[in-house]
């Protein structure tokens, strides 16, 4: 019998990931350790820019009324999902990454990208980098308390990290509640999520790519 598989990422990602799990004919478990919601964030003139970089769909769903003054820069995304939903309301994406941000950054800078307005969640990870000259976050993603009794349900699943911050939610939430990681098989959507998520697993598998899609490809790796 496989194990069903526990989905920790906040909506609207959260409905995607579970159609693709319940499609797949799998069982999905519903956790979500965050709610997200929009944050109020300054001004920016797009003329003060060379490009826009995005590393989250959720970033796209969250610019609000600066989505107009921002429409003229060219995006650079992490990702197909961020991408396809940039696309969606109308920006232009001129290069799609599949390695995560310092890689997609290291490309921007090698083509003469040097005033880019990397735009994000309030846990941005990469400090800084001279493709960049600005970061601003406009969203938060605020961390839920699930009950003992549903945290202590997911054990014998396969859970699925989207994000290094997720990752070490997971660990702490699982720890609060007594259960011991090594009840558990973790599917990872990036080597930095696997790393933040610490070991103690009873297995571990990694996304060949970070995206939705291939993360739930490897999590039904682990759940049969």
């Amino acid at each position: 019998m496989s194990r069903p598989l526990a989905v920790l990422r906040p909506e609207p990602g959260a409905s995607a990931t579970v159609e693709r799990i319940t499609a797949a004919g799998y069982q999905p478990l519903r956790t979500p350790l965050f709610h997200v919601e929009q944050r109020g964030w300054p001004l920016v003139a797009a003329s003060d820019h060379d490009a826009l970089v995005l590393t989250s769909a959720n970033t796209v769903r969250h610019l609000g009324p600066q989505l107009a003054e921002l429409a003229t820069l060219p995006v650079w995304a992490v990702g197909e999902a961020t991408a396809r939903t940039a696309a969606d309301v109308g920006l232009s994406v001129v290069r799609v990454g599949t390695g995560g941000a310092k890689t997609l950054l290291e490309t921007a800078w090698a083509a003469g990208v040097r005033r880019a307005l990397w735009l994000g969640g309030e846990s941005l990870r990469l400090s800084e980098h001279p493709a960049v000259s600005r970061m601003v976050a406009v969203y938060a993603s605020t961390p839920l308390a699930p009950s003992l009794d549903a945290v202590r349900r997911l054990a014998g699943s396969v859970a699925l990290v989207h994000s290094p911050r997720a990752a070490e939610r997971f660990r702490h939430v699982l720890a609060e509640a007594g259960v011991a990681p090594s009840t558990l098989r973790l599917a990872a959507i990036s080597p930095a999520a696997a790393e933040a998520a610490g070991d103690g697993w009873d297995a571990l598998a990694v996304a060949a790519v970070p995206t939705d899609p291939a993360l739930v490809t490897a999590a039904i790796r682990l759940a049969d």
